[in-house]
């Protein structure tokens, strides 16, 4: 398969609502197999006992500051690749991959080296119970080894969004799903009952599942798009130019992303510390039960968001604002629609989804109240989560952090704090979190509105 002689610029151009969902469509697929997968993975954690969902639950603060740093970065790289190709600058657009594959190398190194190194002392700064920090830590530790993994094929998956193309890794994701939820069994029991073939690592093997998983992927982006030229971008790393400022480009949206994205994680812990503190540690599974399930219905804004970044990226390096306008209209009001009918079936399922997770009446109790909760405020995630992804698109990656640490910092966290120490019942946690919801529902749109009309006013000018 040879590499592309054309953009997908002019087909963009030509029906962006079309362009829109070729982006959407394999991006939620993707994300939903993956759901699935942390969905399926939290069950077979669940038959270890509840003690084991908290053990994990502790990581993912930890998990999401990797996502928020590895996602944050392709998010910018992503909107340099969209635009350069917008402005059918295609040697800017190499130079831009080139660039990313370069990031991926120092990340995975450095968050590696972070993770052996200190990661066992950060679960415990977490508030990881002592009778679970060994498990905690057990399960951190294997997931740090195939960290760098992990990180390329962010990146890969990255370069290829920024052309429009993501069904191709996509693909390569589901794979990966796949394979993890086929060893997850193996390496988590003992499998007595099948010939006792299973490996019994608990949740260090659905660690190591998982990281075999993301060397299988890494292994076929490398072979796809530097043996196969799978891509429209080429990349030619023996005759790398470093530049300054296409780095700085790539940072000037990727560090702020990034640092919302930390501020996200930073968020997660402080509301595990809150809810194990003033509510116990059941609170905390029932809550990372609901996070996961939060995921399947977040699925189609990520997708839609994925595809703004891109789409609104091209047409602003085509200076063409109509189109930009156009995209942002029809993508932000599909979000919405889509998980409000999402939020309804939730609503109305909570119990039921909450049982299949676990058979602590406790657990279940807290989890359907925080869905049901929740889904009021969740339609209103469709309007605050594209306007941050439109806003890469253009270019300006600070509203994003500004808003993230307004929702999180001044918003539901301190009201979480606040209600917790004063005594009030748990339902007053999620009512921060939807509180935040709400606040950045109205302040996104007002700044990409302001964003684009001053960006009309200098096309012009020009």
């Amino acid at each position: 398969m040879k590499n592309k002689d054309e953009s997908k610029l002019q087909e963009f151009l030509e029906r962006p609502e079309r362009a829109l969902w070729s982006i959407a469509i394999p991006v939620i697929a993707g994300m939903a197999i993956q759901t699935m997968y942390s969905i399926v993975d939290m069950l077979f954690i669940g038959r270890l006992g509840g003690e084991s969902i908290t053990a994990v639950a502790f990581n993912m603060p930890l998990y999401f500051f990797v996502m928020g740093i590895t996602f944050g970065v392709g998010t910018g790289l992503t909107s340099s690749i969209s635009r350069a190709i917008g402005a059918e600058d295609k040697k800017k657009a190499d130079n831009a991959a080139e660039h990313g594959v370069l990031l991926g190398l120092f990340l995975g190194f450095t968050l590696t080296a972070f993770g052996l190194l200190l990661g066992k002392d950060v679960l415990s700064m977490l508030g990881t119970p002592s009778e679970m920090l060994d498990e905690s830590w057990s399960y951190l530790r294997v997931t740090c080894y195939g960290m760098t993994f992990i990180v390329f094929s962010i990146v890969f998956r990255s370069i290829l969004a920024g052309e429009g193309d993501m069904k191709f890794p996509v693909m390569v994701a589901a794979i990966g799903t796949i394979l993890n939820i086929i060893l997850d069994p193996i390496f988590i029991f003992d499998l007595e009952k099948y010939g006792g073939f299973g490996l019994g690592m608990g949740v260090e093997g659905a660690a190591m599942a998982s990281v075999v998983s993301q060397i299988i992927v890494f292994l076929i982006f490398i072979y796809m798009l530097f043996w196969r030229d799978h891509a429209y971008l080429s990349f030619d790393l023996r005759n790398f130019s470093f530049s300054p400022e296409m780095m700085k480009e790539i940072l000037w949206v990727g560090i702020p992303s990034s640092i919302s994205m930390i501020i996200m994680s930073f968020g997660q812990g402080v509301f595990n510390y809150i809810l194990v503190d003033g509510y116990g540690p059941d609170s905390v599974a029932a809550y990372t039960i609901s996070s996961r399930l939060d995921m399947l219905m977040f699925l189609p804004i990520m997708g839609i968001a994925t595809g703004l970044v891109t789409t609104v990226g091209m047409f602003t390096g085509a200076k063409r604002m109509d189109k930009v306008r156009q995209i942002i209209v029809y993508g932000i009001s599909r979000a919405f629609a889509i998980v409000a009918v999402a939020s309804l079936i939730v609503f109305i399922s909570a119990p039921y989804i909450m049982g299949l997770f676990t058979d602590d009446s406790n657990i279940e109790e807290i989890g359907v109240g925080a869905l049901r909760t929740l889904c009021f405020a969740y339609p209103f995630v469709g309007i605050a989560m594209p306007c941050g992804r439109i806003m890469q698109g253009l270019g300006r990656g600070l509203p994003v952090l500004v808003i993230t640490a307004l929702r999180v910092l001044l918003i539901s966290a301190p009201l979480a704090y606040y209600f917790t120490i004063n005594g009030y019942e748990i339902v007053y946690i999620w009512y921060s979190i939807a509180i935040s919801i709400g606040v950045s529902a109205i302040v996104g749109p007002i700044w990409v509105w302001k964003t684009i009309n001053s960006l009309e006013e200098a096309n012009s000018v020009n």
